[in-house]
């Protein structure tokens, strides 16, 4: 029994310590940028973890096989996705279906900053830009 807590202890001790822990507020692109600068923090063979920083505006496309989460972190701007066009602000959460043109322009004098999560693994053969 008491290896068997030693055990179980030492899995959760690792498991703890297994990922490192960030603060998506305070991280700062590694560069400088024009309009907009896109840093991977994270990926597997399922899933790409993205960092992105929008200046001005993102040209509209779609992604054919990947569905797209976005968080934002930072910023405010007008959103279209598909026919939907919204606001978006700091706290707001949302998805864009795959095969779906989506763009952005920025409304505020900070960047948009957003938390993507494309899944599967983003493949840029896979985006597509729509015919202006």
């Amino acid at each position: 029994m008491r290896n068997a807590f030693i055990i179980v202890m030492l899995l959760c001790t690792t498991l703890g310590f297994a990922q490192e822990k960030q603060s998506l507020e305070t991280i700062e692109p590694q560069t400088a940028y024009e309009n907009i600068h896109v840093q991977q923090i994270y990926e597997n063979e399922h899933t790409s973890y993205y960092l992105i920083w929008i200046k001005q505006s993102v040209t509209s496309h779609k992604h054919v096989e990947h569905t797209e989460s976005i968080t934002v972190i930072d910023g405010v701007g007008i959103m279209t996705v598909g026919e939907q066009q919204f606001e978006i602000k700091k706290g707001d959460f949302f998805i864009i279906p795959k095969d779906t043109f989506h763009s952005l322009k920025v409304t505020s004098e900070v960047p948009v900053k957003v938390l993507s999560v494309q899944m599967p693994k983003f493949n840029k053969e896979d985006r597509v830009f729509e015919e202006e």
